[in-house]
């Protein structure tokens, strides 16, 4: 078994092995999309607000798993000395943060089984073609390997308390102006433009698009290309373990 497969199946099972987590980032966005989808709090683009709100839904938990969990869990390893057990074996700090990405999309495989399904069950329509398909599964690898290259970065430069702080406060941030709940037409100019800059609001128009039929935007994908490999790489040369 190589270095990687076997540090990933370890995380996997330390991620399950945290129930009540993976169970609160599963059951919190299925009650955003159905309380959204069934109250009319905001206005969405679409005739039926599931089809708006379940890419933007999906968006928002591979946001909340690879960025927020991941950089506050992988922090308080790191204040807790675990990681320090790194320096006595050969594992590559490359090695290392790859499979942390990893394991973390098996718990977004688990979310997106199960936001889909609700989705569909209120009424979600999807457009249906292997291009759509291809491009979705595209999107949601390089936004999770984006997201978890900046929240491993936060977490292996930043205190655990700072780093909660900081995981949480950017989650704000990047929820607000990525389209995934408001719709972007609803931001000032500058915002919208600013949000395909971004990987959870190049993810979340991407989805958008994919799911309604619309052809991508170029921007969108060449973003998450540019974050999904600078943010990792910028994870692995400056992680600390203590």
């Amino acid at each position: 078994m190589s270095a990687l497969t076997a540090q990933t199946a370890a995380e996997i099972r330390m991620t399950l092995r945290r129930g009540e987590t993976l169970l609160l980032t599963i059951l919190i966005p299925l009650g955003l999309l159905v309380f959204f989808s069934e109250v009319a709090v905001i206005a969405t683009p679409d005739a039926h607000r599931v089809d708006f709100l379940a890419p933007g839904i999906i968006s928002l938990a591979v946001l909340s798993t690879s960025l927020v969990a991941l950089s506050i869990a992988t922090g308080f390893e790191r204040s807790y000395g675990v990681l320090k057990r790194l320096r006595t074996t050969p594992l590559p700090m490359r090695t290392f943060i790859a499979a942390k990405i990893l394991s973390i999309l098996v718990t977004e495989l688990i979310q997106i089984v199960a936001i889909a399904t609700v989705a569909v069950i209120l009424g979600w329509n999807p457009h249906s073609s292997a291009s759509s398909l291809a491009l979705i599964v595209l999107a949601l690898v390089l936004a999770s390997a984006a997201c978890a290259g900046i929240g491993l970065y936060l977490a292996g430069r930043l205190a655990a308390e700072v780093n909660l702080a900081a995981a949480n406060g950017l989650y704000l941030l990047l929820l607000l102006g990525s389209g995934m709940v408001i719709p972007t037409t609803s931001l000032p100019g500058p915002f919208s433009a600013l949000s395909h800059l971004i990987p959870s609001g190049a993810l979340s128009d991407l989805l958008h698009r994919a799911t309604t039929g619309r052809s991508l935007t170029l921007i969108d994908l060449l973003s998450l290309v540019v974050w999904a490999i600078a943010a990792p790489l910028l994870a692995v040369r400056t992680f600390r373990v203590d």
